[in-house]
């Protein structure tokens, strides 16, 4: 065969392979169509309009106007805002601390021989509360942590003095913490036993051989191989708590006083409570700034600290 009809010959067959690519590729595209439609009207559309409204004054009957960064000045010297800050602050420190720690205690409690009945009753256990509504779960806790509630109830019945859970400032925050760590740590549980049951048997097994003790097997062996998970665990747990609304809204409506309310809590009473919705808009775009701030810095860390 000449060399002519040789590059004939593979023009002809690489013609078809093209063709199918090009028909392959607008599958593709047809395919993912609608989500990219869905997601461009409900996702990123909102997203600019908030940008868009956060520079400007909007008032739904009297017009809006471009104010600039007059609604960030307000929120960063406004003292009521800047303690609704530091609140979220607060409760995501809280928060992902106790479910990302309660949650490793479990997995390590639980990752160990015993019934195979016993242990799913466990995982179960603990897990339930995580497939609850947090409204529902909310009200519930609601009827607990009243002053004529079962936990008063009991420590009035041991001699104790009782606790204002949610009616007093000191503890209302951590009142709600509690709640959420209830709630929300069995998941973590699971994911971290899923991480343990991948740790090496024969390293831990090499390492009892010696006599290493299980505090320094849980910090040379187990947490630096399953320390992907936990960075995962804490940037998830950072995310879902710095956005916190239904929990706090159902116990305290972000009181007594502001000793609770959320960002997210200000943002819905700014934007529909009080018609302000350029206002409303500026502090969304503070909250996801510092979403992303602490998710980057997170990650900074992760570097240094996880082993991949």
């Amino acid at each position: 065969m000449s060399e002519r009809d040789l590059l004939q010959t593979m023009t002809d067959t690489a013609a078809p392979r093209s063709e199918l690519r090009s028909q392959q590729a607008r599958a593709g595209y047809l395919f993912i169509f609608p989500a990219m439609v869905l997601y461009l009207t409900f996702v990123l559309a909102p997203v600019i309009v908030t940008v868009v409204l956060s520079f400007a004054y909007y008032d739904p009957q009297l017009g809006s106007h471009w104010v600039g960064f007059d609604n960030f000045k307000r929120f960063f010297t406004d003292p009521r805002s800047v303690q609704i800050f530091w609140n979220t602050l607060r409760f995501t420190a809280m928060a992902v601390t106790g479910n990302v720690s309660v949650g490793l205690l479990l997995a390590l409690a639980l990752n160990r021989a015993m019934p195979g009945w016993l242990l799913y009753f466990f995982r179960l256990a603990f897990f339930l509360p995580v497939i609850i509504a947090a409204a529902f779960v909310a009200i519930v806790w609601g009827y607990f942590f009243q002053d004529a509630g079962i936990f008063n109830y009991y420590l009035a019945h041991l001699g104790l003095p009782t606790v204002r859970w949610l009616t007093s400032a000191q503890n209302a925050m951590p009142s709600i913490v509690f709640m959420d760590v209830w709630k929300n740590t069995g998941f973590f549980m699971i994911i971290f036993i899923a991480a343990l049951q991948g740790v090496p048997r024969n390293i831990m097994e090499a390492a009892i051989m010696d006599g290493t003790s299980p505090w320094r097997r849980f910090w040379r062996i187990t947490l630096p191989w399953i320390s992907p998970v936990v960075f995962f665990a804490i940037v998830y747990a950072s995310i879902g708590a710095l956005q916190v609304y239904e929990s706090i809204w159902i116990l305290t409506k972000g009181g007594p006083g502001d000793a609770t309310r959320s960002m997210s809590i200000n943002i819905v009473e700014q934007a529909f409570g009080s018609f302000q919705i350029g206002y409303g808009a500026s502090v969304a775009v503070v909250m996801t700034v510092v979403i992303l701030i602490i998710t980057g810095v997170q990650l900074l860390l992760s570097r240094r600290l996880v082993r991949y």
